[in-house]
């Protein structure tokens, strides 16, 4: 991949990635008591700093330096319409009849019903303010995704007061990260991408343009690193207490040495101002995923085409695990590279390349970083023994496939002990759950009638005579609990459930 010059070279494919924000809005509230985005923007040294503590005089020097690379950010949206009216001027949305005084009193502004003007009515056009940061002296310019979605114009302001129309170059929903370019008479001021990784406790920096307010200095350190908010599939943020505030969105968050250590993206709030909780994407990723915009337009992603799930304790029991890490594999793609190299549902991933699994979000991290045609030595724990996989690994789709299954059974049999009444199901495929006590240990891990027992301890079950035979086999041990798979019409999941003692 082809990274342009002023971004730091990359190692491997993607430390990055970091699939609900997940309904991130540029610079408002999202969920809860509320997170909201965080515009901030940062320049590059040309003379870094070598400081490894506050220091006394403060951080005017540093600032200094900064800030000619940080941008305020413009968007202006399309506008939408909101209704619309037919060429014989009915109205939609209206809620009154024709011979309503109302009917007759509205129809004579443009847009309504035998009206003057044009047909529907558009909201205005969507103003929003952001934050970013220049990464290279030609231009090129750093924000989030969500601050530039579905922009028409989008103008960039610096710090001296000088104002640029800017195009989008390629946005990557998934990390929210966006690139910008400006065509400049001049080399502008840019800032870089820390090469190493911020630690908890290390001074942050962040600039930007909060409430519009270009140019805003703030400080704190790093509270805390990997945290998931719900914003996608590869969540990994640093977690930030220089106060960030609506407009921060974008903005970088400063080392002591002037690098980026990451683009300041979302803050928790109940009122939608700062109370010291903001999330920056890493500078690992933000680079990795720069480089891939700046070269491609886009980003490619690894893909190993399973579907997984977390390894719960009750499931680490079950599979003799010293503790619940890794992701059980749920199902595989048909003719995915996953299904080639021999991966089946029920298997542990435990490790890539050497890289213990903490759970599916950090396997889908891994997986995506990993270059598209590279073989990954994948280790997974099946039938009680751990064994190492070669995958070469896919570029992953566009769009993903799920199939739902319905079903239903007849021909009852009653397992009390589980508080269920299973059946054959009409597939062929399973067992189908026809009853269940809601008080029932079943019922207590989340099962529902309708869905479908299709494996008990890695074995297949069609009848509940096997379902039967294959319970009581898996409590002749000494085990409490037994893992099975149930299919619904979302999917398929793993299940630990509790085995008759004695």
């Amino acid at each position: 991949m082809r990274t342009h010059k002023t971004i730091l070279p990359r190692n491997g494919r993607k430390a990055l990635l970091a699939a609900g924000l997940v309904a991130l809005m540029g610079a408002s509230a999202l969920t809860g008591p509320a997170l909201h985005d965080a515009f901030a923007k940062e320049p590059q040294t040309s003379a870094p700093i070598t400081l490894n503590r506050a220091p006394a005089a403060g951080f005017a020097d540093i600032v200094e330096t900064v800030m000619p690379a940080v941008v305020s950010v413009k968007v202006e949206s399309k506008p939408k319409v909101l209704s619309s009216f037919d060429g014989n001027g009915n109205g939609q949305g209206l809620p009154f009849p024709k011979d309503s005084p109302f009917w007759k009193f509205f129809k004579q502004f443009p847009g309504m019903p035998g009206g003057d003007g044009p047909q529907g009515r558009h909201a205005p056009h969507r103003t929003g303010l952001g934050s970013g940061f220049v990464i290279s002296e030609d231009g090129y310019i750093v924000t989030n995704n969500h601050v530039v979605q579905d922009a028409e114009t989008v103008t960039v302001a610096t710090s001296d007061g000088t104002e640029y129309d800017a195009t989008v170059v390629g946005t990557d929903p998934k990390t929210d990260l966006a690139v910008l370019k400006v065509e400049a008479d001049k080399a502008l001021p840019h800032v870089a991408f820390a090469t190493d990784g911020a630690r908890v406790g290390d001074w942050v920096i962040a600039v930007g343009n909060p409430f519009g307010l270009g140019g805003t200095v703030t400080t704190g350190i790093v509270s805390a690193r990997g945290r998931e908010i719900g914003a996608g599939p590869y969540d990994d943020f640093l977690q930030i207490d220089a106060p960030i505030n609506r407009g921060n969105s974008g903005g970088p968050a400063f080392n002591l040495k002037g690098e980026v250590v990451g683009v300041n993206t979302a803050i928790y709030s109940p009122s939608g101002g700062s109370v010291g909780i903001g999330f920056a994407i890493p500078a690992s990723m933000a680079n990795d995923v720069v480089g891939d915009l700046i070269a491609n337009g886009g980003v490619t992603r690894g893909w190993l085409g399973v579907q997984i799930q977390p390894v719960t304790g009750d499931i680490a029991e079950s599979l003799d695990l010293a503790k619940p890490e890794g992701a059980i594999v749920l199902e595989v793609t048909e003719d995915s590279p996953a299904a080639k190299a021999g991966l089946k549902t029920g298997d542990t991933v435990l490790s890539v390349n050497g890289n213990g699994v903490k759970d599916p979000r950090d396997l889908a991290r891994q997986i995506a970083a990993i270059e598209p045609g590279e073989t990954a030595k994948v280790e997974v724990l099946r039938d009680g023994d751990r064994q190492t996989l070669d995958v070469t690994i896919g570029t992953m789709p566009g769009a993903k496939q799920q199939a739902a299954r319905a079903m239903e059974g007849s021909d009852e049999t009653s397992l009390a002990d589980l508080g269920l009444r299973v059946a054959p199901s009409e597939d062929g495929e399973g067992v189908s759950i026809v009853g269940l006590d809601p008080d029932g240990p079943a019922a207590g891990k989340g099962i529902r009638p309708g869905d479908q027992i299709v494996e008990v301890a890695g074995a297949a079950v069609k009848t509940p005579e096997e379902l039967n035979a294959a319970l009581e086999k898996a409590g002749e041990g000494d085990r409490k609990s037994v893992l099975v798979l149930v299919r619904t019409s979302d999917g398929q999941r793993f299940v630990a459930l509790p085995l008759k003692q004695g």
